[in-house]
């Protein structure tokens, strides 16, 4: 279904005037330098492609015959390659297999044109076939390409682009071929194709190897079936293959608008109509604001919450197929994360009730909406993205995507940050509250303070952050508050510590000067205690977020408070 998914969509975006996807045969490939040569194959200078300062100079892209998957055998891609395959020149201590590299380059350009009289072939062969490199050897950039290993390939004198952009030469790459008699039906097509052995490899997966990826590999006899090695497991047809390797790589290239990171999981998402608005959208829900475009999250989120108190593009109704596939990096091969297939329709609804549960008071200096990464780094250690848990990402995206209750692990990962920093923050607060009111079906906890709510462990939540306000308030100035010392056991085993705190309350209102201030709290701790029979002697996870949202509800009430008030002063 996901090779299917990509093979359709590079169909349909191939036919487009204005796509950016490589024909047949050929990708994008950064080449830092080109090798000039006049018609008659000499050399005539290097051109170095490269835009930029020091380290970040940016090669140009161009049009290149695809890579050939190499392992450990002499393999040359064609027309372009690196100084080892394209000089025969030996950096490592290898000089008959550099040689061997050198005269697989020449015959791979010799044997694919063999009956081509384009003047950029005819130049590029007796370039290569003289040797006469010489000059090359003594060019300024030498050194740097020896030392970088950097990609190079070959332009015409008085020609802008390179030889194998040249459109007699594109036209004839693309056209392979296929001896009959070694077809097979391709599992992802349904039509009689050469069977792939090797599949291209899949770049741009955050965390695999650079040099790229394998989705479909077998590389040991454990994984083979009925005699069939490697591509024959599962066939598919070059043409397929080349369809979803390069739709693929072009979803997941660096300048792609449509791949956002969820936790470990590089996602990319498309729609089954090239263009559609929410493939827009989809970022700014799920991805981190950027700098250069703060406001896109809440732009985005604004747009879908809106839009059915407007009329204006609520998706509901649209039945158009929406994909979204995350990818995670395990040693030389990819893991699929995850693999989702909505209708925009359903995907919108989803998504705004996953905005609605998490829809929380806050400080009027925090953001309105809570990005995905915000949620997840919300729980993860020391609040760094390499500590969210691997699945967790994966688990919530379907959670939202699917509307599904959300994963326990997000629940009690919050609550551990909590415990462990003694703070509830708004992201932490959001997640709690959406995690319980889907877990319970209703909507047990409200955006702000809820007085009518008669939930133990909240109202115990209320309570202490209650306690800890006469303190603040008895102290001014202070640097700890019991939630610093007692915030842990106050959630856990409330029987333990409330008791005493209740006792030690009195001290602190009794060094307040306005009686009027501490009238108003010992009415406040009365309706908080009213219904609250005895302390338990421990609290659940649940109940534990309870308590959470109890404590953080309160502080907020207070804070509102003030800045009323203190408005209402000026």
């Amino acid at each position: 279904m996901i090779l299917q998914a990509l093979n359709e969509y590079y169909q349909r975006k191939s036919r487009l005037p204005d796509s950016n996807l490589a024909p047949p045969g050929f990708e994008h490939k950064a080449i830092p330098f080109l090798i000039v040569l006049t018609a008659d194959g000499r050399f005539a200078g290097l051109d170095d492609t490269r835009e930029g300062e020091g380290k970040k100079k940016i090669a140009k892209t161009y049009l290149v015959p695809q890579m050939v998957k190499r392992s450990s055998d002499v393999a040359a891609n064609l027309l372009w390659d690196h100084s080892g395959y394209v000089f025969g020149v030996d950096n490592k201590g290898k000089p008959e297999r550099v040689r061997e590299q050198h005269l697989a380059f020449i015959e791979t350009i010799r044997s694919r044109f063999a009956v081509s009289d384009d003047a950029g072939i005819q130049a590029v062969l007796s370039f290569l076939e003289h040797s006469n490199f010489e000059s090359v050897f003594l060019h300024p950039l030498w050194p740097e390409i020896q030392e970088t290993g950097a990609n190079l390939t070959f332009r015409l004198q008085g020609d802008s682009e390179p030889v194998c952009e040249r459109p007699a030469l594109v036209a004839l790459s693309v056209t392979e071929k296929i001896d009959s008699e070694k077809t097979a039906l391709c599992l992802v097509s349904g039509e009689e194709d050469a069977i792939e052995r090797l599949h291209p490899s899949v770049k741009g997966v955050w965390g695999a190897q650079s040099s790229g990826a394998s989705i479909v590999s077998f590389n040991l006899d454990a994984f083979s079936s009925y005699g069939k090695s490697q591509g024959g497991n599962a066939p598919v047809g070059k043409r397929a293959v080349f369809a979803y390797t390069t739709a693929l790589n072009r979803l997941l290239a660096k300048d792609s608008r449509q791949r956002i990171q969820v936790g470990d999981a590089s996602t990319v998402f498309w729609a089954a109509t090239p263009g559609h608005p929410m493939e827009e959208l989809f970022p700014g829900l799920f991805g981190e604001p950027s700098k250069d475009n703060p406001d896109l999250g809440t732009a985005a989120v604004a747009a879908l919450l809106n839009a059915p108190k407007t009329g204006a593009g609520g998706f509901e109704d649209d039945d158009t197929r929406f994909y979204v596939l995350g990818l995670a990096p395990n040693a030389a091969r990819i893991a699929v994360r995850f693999w989702h297939v909505k209708t925009v329709g359903e995907l919108a609804v989803n998504i705004r009730r996953h905005f609605d549960d998490l829809r929380m008071v806050h400080a009027p200096h925090e953001l309105e909406t809570l990005s995905l990464f915000r949620v997840l780094i919300a729980t993860a250690m020391l609040g760094k993205s390499e500590n969210i848990p691997p699945n967790l990402g994966g688990d919530v995206m379907r959670s939202v995507i699917e509307g599904l209750p959300y994963p326990q692990t997000l629940l009690s990962g919050a609550i551990r940050r909590i415990r462990a920093e003694q703070e509830v923050t708004y992201p932490r607060a959001a997640i709690i509250k959406a995690c319980i009111n889907r877990q319970s079906g209703k909507e047990e906890l409200k955006v702000s303070l809820d007085e009518n709510n008669t939930n133990t462990a909240y109202r115990l939540g209320r309570l202490f952050a209650v306690l800890e306000r006469i303190q603040e308030r008895a102290n001014p100035g202070i640097n700890a508050t019991i939630r610093d010392r007692y915030y842990g056991a106050a959630s856990g085993t409330p029987v333990t510590v409330l008791p005493t705190l209740l006792k030690l309350k009195n001290h602190h209102l009794a060094k307040l000067d306005n009686k009027g201030e501490v009238i108003n709290y010992e009415k406040l701790l009365g309706q908080i205690m009213d219904g609250i029979i005895d302390f338990p002697a421990q609290l659940g996870l649940q109940d534990q977020g309870r308590f959470a949202i109890g404590y953080y509800h309160q502080r907020q009430a207070f804070f509102t408070k003030s800045e009323s008030t203190t408005n209402k002063g000026e």
